[in-house]
């Protein structure tokens, strides 16, 4: 008897697929068990992968964390186990999904599930999606508008919208930013601040969608959120979100949002490594993302569900509405040392956004967190 334990994050769209593909995989595999634990998001995020490594044969991880993994050595490397299976994958990946967990030349996880920051609206309150900020602005100040800015997120959405402008983000020695490029930025994110109900800044997206698909007073719209087809699916909540593509700043596209999602990765010590590679090939392939994955309330990384009927009318047509967002999402650092920057430069964006910190001083002390984080 072989039985495997995996770690996931504690929400329906990171647990209920994966309960659901070990299930179907044991009765097609006797002799084989997967049970899964699950953490809170941001208790997920903080445990090291090392430690869970040694605990865990399969982790749902995120990309950010290839850097360290791939100098730690604690993931199993997937690449050159399965070349045919790993090539479609490639040719199947939204976006950068797929070379997101790419690193140092190596394959650290499988792309299974993906998201960006993207629109989202209240039909019954909102006929279409604004493609400008400007539209958004005049949302906003109508009392129509809800956005997620806890510190993470108003971390990306700063990071988004620089790329959405064209501006460098974490490519130079010295800035985080170019100073004028992200003052700029960083004026316009306190500018819709102001507009916004101020729960706003306690919340994150499902914070943000379980407002809106919940009360009848409600935002209409959210401009930037990484979104979750569970609130896009009837019976999910009492008034169904429609996604859209998200805003551009300075023209009607939605390039430079950062790329999110997770991938499932198989731990160096575990003592069945071909049978945890196997299952991870498996909910990784076209077959599953489509099927089973994306029914059990998934949100795969794999273009084939993102094109079927099924899957899109199972969503109300999230895959299709959003699809260009995900193919133009910027992919953020991966460096050994980002993490640390990405956990203090949102409390230092947030304190600024809660009127607490100068933006002249905000911007040093980002460039200076920046500078320590490549150090």
């Amino acid at each position: 008897m072989v039985n495997l334990r995996g770690m996931t994050w504690d929400h329906a769209r990171g647990y209920d697929p994966m309960v659901a593909t070990s299930a179907a995989y044991a009765a097609a595999h006797p002799g084989v068990t997967i049970t899964w634990e699950k953490r809170s998001l941001q208790a997920f995020a903080d445990r090291p992968i090392s430690e869970m490594a040694e605990t865990y044969d399969l982790m749902v991880i995120d990309h950010p964390h290839v850097g360290e993994v791939a100098k730690q050595g604690n993931l199993l490397p997937l690449d050159g186990l399965r070349d045919a299976e790993m090539a479609a994958l490639a040719a199947g990946s939204v976006g950068l999904s797929h070379p997101s967990y790419t690193f140092a030349g190596r394959q650290w996880s499988l792309a299974i599930d993906t998201a960006t920051p993207v629109a989202c609206l209240r039909p019954d309150l909102l006929g279409q999606a604004p493609k400008l900020w400007a539209e958004v602005l005049d949302l906003a100040r109508a009392g129509r508008v809800g956005f997620a800015l806890i510190p993470i997120n108003a971390l990306m959405t700063f990071f988004g919208m620089a790329r959405n402008l064209g501006h460098d983000v974490a490519e130079g020695p010295e800035h985080l930013i170019a100073p004028a490029e992200a003052a700029h930025v960083l004026g316009l994110m306190r500018e819709i601040v102001a507009l916004v109900d101020p729960r706003c800044l306690t919340l994150d997206p499902i914070g943000i969608y379980e407002w809106m698909g919940r009360s009848a007073d409600a935002p209409a719209y959210s401009p930037f959120g990484y979104g979750y087809t569970n609130y896009s699916r009837p019976g999910f909540c009492p008034h169904p979100l429609a996604f859209h593509d998200a805003p551009g700043i300075a023209e009607p596209t939605p390039r430079g949002t950062v790329l999110g999602g997770t991938g499932i990765a198989v731990s160096a010590y575990t003592k069945h490594p071909e049978i945890a590679v196997d299952y991870a090939f498996w909910i990784a392939g076209a077959d599953c993302q489509k099927g089973l994955f994306t029914a059990s309330g998934g949100q795969p990384a794999h273009a084939a569900a993102w094109e079927d009927d099924t899957c899109n009318a199972l969503t109300g047509n999230f895959f299709r509405n959003t699809r260009q967002t995900l193919e133009t999402a910027w992919l953020r650092p991966r460096y050994d040392g980002y993490m640390a920057l990405q956990d203090r430069a949102g409390d230092i964006l947030h304190a600024c956004l809660r009127g607490e910190a100068t933006e002249a001083a905000t911007l040093a002390a980002l460039d200076a967190a920046y500078r320590e984080s490549r150090a």
